[in-house]
């Protein structure tokens, strides 16, 4: 049998080339000279990190303002009904995630796409004749925001383009960026309580196009389309060809005077990957579970989309299985009145601040129809001394302790939008200031007029 020996001859610490001898049995074989490496660490951030990028924090990360402290921080910025305490789960709700714990039956793994039985209760309480749904057309996710993101990703391939509202929620784009993804906004018209401008929409569609997102009822907004605008909605992604996907996460969270109509209940040949989820309607956004409902009665996603699907939800292997054993009681236990009860408040809520910030000078409130929270526009000649939202929202932190978000992290300059979810006599608060530190800054025509002149 042969003995090999690899005899290495190296100069110094960085020799460059490395001269190798094979020696068999005593016959020493030259291999040459080959290229040396000194090893070197060199570990660098992926590219699809480097895409990703959220418009909300750094917007907000880069405002550095402190708050008065004469003053108590009263915080509308952020989309969680839980943060205050006044929105609480309904017991029913509670009682049968324990319920679930304690039993010990669900503490493995789940198939990745949910529970058969799951998916079977999500399936049964969104079916409808004009729009039926079993359990093969549930994918549970881990929250609505996997929701979207696999539904975005199942849809769309870098380098094509999705079609984004504007004012939306900035999760569309953080997501489509780092995939690749190009993001064409189009307008909401305030005028027009935020319908969409179908016009615009239409105008952005190309051979690129991989779908249409259609948020409603709406975040930042709290706007709700009305039946013939969904309609309309679904006319012009049938002549172009166009899947939706539907954010419909605050699905059914709509005041009394108006109706949420589910928009694949109104298709008839437009495909459409609807995204929802316990989050809001249920307050527990924490507890992260999500589906997506595939509405497809022309077979246009045909097995491909719902293939993808599978295979996307692999990578996560599933969302909480203590949920989704909990997801059937939930569905069909928790008690209206619980539903009826959160619309109250939230109607109240909207109501009251509508009503506060309608009465300031140079603040122009859009009256909200659902979901958690209300725009308001700056009317920014007003406010001469403040370049942009951005600015106008620091300094009321800064003056009177109380944060809305600006506008601007929803792609929309000169509004901000508050969250309505606080209790009532916080937001009497908030408006109270907000009129305080408006009274303070606001200019008329010729005041404005002046301060430019000066500038």
């Amino acid at each position: 049998m042969d003995s090999y020996l690899i005899q290495v001859n190296g100069h110094g610490d960085h020799a460059p080339m490395l001269d190798v001898h094979l020696k068999t049995n005593g016959n020493s074989i030259s291999l040459g000279k080959v290229k040396g490496r000194k090893p070197r660490w060199a570990v660098r951030a992926s590219e699809m990190s480097k895409k990703t990028f959220n418009p909300v924090r750094a917007i907000v990360d880069s405002m550095k303002v402190e708050p008065n402290p004469k003053k108590a921080m009263i915080s509308l910025s952020l989309g969680d009904p839980t943060v205050f305490g006044n929105l609480p789960t309904n017991d029913e709700v509670t009682r049968a995630v324990k319920e679930v714990l304690d039993s010990g039956r669900y503490n493995g793994y789940a198939p990745s796409v949910g529970y058969q039985s799951c998916r079977e209760a999500v399936a049964a309480h969104y079916s409808c004749p004009e729009a039926p749904l079993e359990a093969q057309d549930v994918i549970l996710t881990s929250g609505c925001s996997q929701a979207i993101e696999l539904a975005l990703a199942v849809l769309a391939n870098p380098g094509q383009n999705i079609l984004v509202p504007r004012p939306g929620f900035s999760l569309y784009k953080t997501l489509a960026l780092s995939m690749g993804i190009e993001v064409k906004l189009y307008n909401l018209l305030p005028e027009k309580a935020w319908e969409i401008d179908l016009k615009h929409v239409e105008s952005l569609v190309d051979d690129k196009t991989a779908c249409l997102i259609v948020n409603n009822p709406s975040n930042p907004c709290g706007s709700v389309f009305s039946k013939s605008h969904l309609q309309k909605i679904l006319a012009v992604a049938s002549r172009q060809c166009v899947p939706i996907l539907a954010d419909e996460i605050y699905g059914d969270m709509v005041f009394a005077d108006c109706k949420y109509e589910p928009i694949a209940n109104l298709s008839t040949n437009v495909p459409i990957l609807s995204c929802g989820g316990l989050a809001k309607r249920w307050l527990v956004p924490g507890w992260r579970m999500g589906w997506i409902l595939i509405h497809d009665r022309r077979d246009i996603f045909g097995n491909e989309i719902r293939d993808g699907l599978l295979r996307l939800s692999q990578r996560i292997l599933g969302p909480c299985t203590i949920v989704q054993g909990a997801l059937e009681r939930i569905l069909h236990r928790t008690p209206s009145e619980f539903y009826h009860n959160t619309l109250s408040i939230l109607k109240s809520n909207a109501d009251l601040c509508y009503a506060a910030l309608s009465a300031i000078p140079g603040l122009q409130p859009v009256r909200p129809a659902g979901a958690m929270y209300l725009m308001v526009e700056i009317e920014m000649e007003h406010f001469p001394e403040f370049e942009n939202d951005v600015e106008f929202t620091e300094r009321l932190i800064s003056e009177q302790s109380v944060f809305c978000l600006p506008a601007t992290c929803f792609e929309y300059p000169n509004f901000f939008r508050v969250v309505i979810t606080v209790p009532e006599e916080m937001i009497l608060e908030a408006c109270s200031r907000i009129q305080e530190f408006c009274e303070m800054h606001y200019q008329g025509a010729e005041g404005a007029q002046d301060l430019e002149c000066d500038k």
